[in-house]
């Protein structure tokens, strides 16, 4: 069985990030989806250039605070949020923020792939390009190599840049979602259950990019999966009912978590 320390959270937390960089400080964020109090008061400081996982059962309001984290929660008719988000000193709640600018700044991966279907493997990268107006050819030839390379996509696609995106592989699918989001030079990148629908081998495969990528940008993740959370997190937060129950270096949360809840959690007694 863990043992629980016997140490104030709040005192761990702060511990966990003194020797890093904070690339998010959420402060209180509230959301709802209409009348459902999805999320109640969450604050955390996510470190950059780090993997900062989500973890906690179905229904607790971890995806929705991945999507608190670059505005895409307000565009479900009826949700609100309040509190902050601050990156690089500005809240990005702030009245007259563009809500655009912020999802290039942090990007988002979805659980299922989802390259656009009616486009090309190289359109589906220069997709963000093309909205932003860029229409030098070289510069977007040069942003799609870079991408796919990000994405250790390169070499299985440089031959058929131009079939259907959809005509890859579900894991190839997924690296080619990531390297569009890369595509347009975000400082963050929010994964949500990225690796949920591949096979063993394509999980690991997004695990090592990740890692990888954490070099350059900062990462959120949320998963189910206690074992890919502990491989690849340097932070974990578990959340609970909408609440963050407790937060840490990943290390610590599964071997000496602080909270009864946590360690009944990580240990499968429920969820």
């Amino acid at each position: 069985m863990v043992q629980v320390m016997e140490v104030p959270r709040v005192d761990r937390q702060a511990a966990a990030l003194i020797d890093h960089t904070t690339g998010i400080q959420a402060d209180q964020v509230h959301a709802w989806f209409d009348r459902l109090h999805a999320l109640r008061g969450i604050s955390m400081s996510i470190a950059e250039r780090k993997i900062t996982a989500i973890i906690g059962p179905s229904g607790c309001g971890k995806s929705t605070f991945l999507r608190c984290l670059n505005r895409m929660h307000e565009l479900v008719p009826g949700a609100r949020v309040s509190g902050k988000v601050v990156m690089d000193g500005q809240d990005i709640y702030t009245p007259g923020v563009d809500p655009v600018q912020v999802r290039r700044r942090v990007g988002m991966v979805f659980q299922k792939p989802n390259p656009f279907p009616t486009m090309s493997i190289y359109e589906n990268v220069a997709a963000g390009l093309t909205l932003a107006g860029e229409g030098d050819r070289r510069r977007r030839d040069e942003v799609v190599e870079q991408s796919l390379r990000a994405a250790a996509l390169w070499d299985e696609v440089k031959d058929r840049l131009h079939k259907p995106g959809t005509s890859l592989s579900g894991g190839q699918q997924q690296r080619l979602c990531i390297a569009r989001a890369l595509a347009v030079s975000p400082e963050v990148l929010l994964m949500d259950e990225p690796a949920s629908a591949l096979d063993p081998a394509s999980t690991l495969r997004i695990e090592e990019l990740a890692r990888e990528l954490a070099k350059d940008i900062t990462i959120v993740i949320v998963t189910h999966n206690m074992q890919q959370a502990a491989r690849v997190s340097d932070f974990t937060g578990f959340f609970l009912d909408g609440q963050l129950i407790e937060f840490g270096a990943t290390n610590d949360i599964f071997t000496r978590p602080q909270d009864r809840r946590t360690e009944d959690y990580i240990t499968g007694r429920f969820g």
